[in-house]
């Protein structure tokens, strides 16, 4: 076999392989849309795509694995989601437009969004250094379109607060200052509580518009 058929026989095979894992990943999102994590069942997977159990761990060592491979797919598409849309504003409203496109793709994505914050199942590490650097990705997209907003008046933390802001911040290797990092902290919070809240139904069994609720807080 000469070097080239080499070559073209380990392209085939890995072309062959992305899109094997391809294919488990959207199975897995249905299962997920359809059920939550707990639904999600390599047996299931492995019998839809027509291959034994162990068969599909060629392609995921493990479930934990698999989640793994989603959520940081929901994290980077989250993140390249609220970039392209802080890029197509000024900087005055890039924070308002960070909102929008974070709310926008949760409400969307509602299955994927829960992923990025619960830990999926019972000892999941969800604190491992791969997730914690794609968290970090959009909270530097936050920290930036901070940084080209107005800054309100407010209290600046102290004492251990203000202490343990400067640690979060140099320990991802954000140059911030604490009030900066408790700011963005506070408003990243403020925005999940009222996403959570729309995607689990709660403002559509009062009656109240989700979307109006936050056009108020970022106003």
């Amino acid at each position: 076999m000469t070097t080239e058929q080499t070559n073209r026989r380990g392209g085939l095979r890995a072309r062959l392989r992305t899109e094997v894992r391809d294919e488990v990943k959207r199975i897995a999102l249905r299962q997920l849309a359809d059920g939550g994590a707990q639904a999600l069942s390599m047996n299931a997977i492995a019998k839809e795509l027509g291959v034994s159990g162990p068969a599909l761990y060629r392609y995921f060592k493990s479930k934990d694995d698999l989640l793994t491979e989603l959520v940081l797919d929901a994290y980077r598409d989250l993140a390249e989601t609220v970039e392209a849309s802080t890029r197509r504003h000024r900087p005055a409203q890039r924070l308002a437009a960070f909102a929008r496109a974070y709310r926008a793709w949760a409400v969307a994505e509602p299955h994927r969004y829960r992923l990025l914050y619960a830990r999926p199942t019972p000892g999941y590490d969800a604190h491992r250094q791969s997730l914690v650097d794609a968290a970090q990705r959009l909270m530097g997209v936050l920290l930036d379109a901070l940084g080209d907003a107005p800054a309100p008046a407010a209290k600046r933390p102290s004492g251990v607060l203000a202490g343990q802001l400067a640690a979060w911040a140099s320990s991802r290797g954000v140059d911030v200052e604490p009030a900066v990092a408790h700011r963005a902290i506070v408003l990243w919070a403020r925005l999940h509580g009222l996403v959570s809240l729309e995607i689990e139904g709660n403002f559509a069994s009062m009656e109240i518009d989700a979307e109006l609720l936050l056009d108020g807080e970022i106003a």
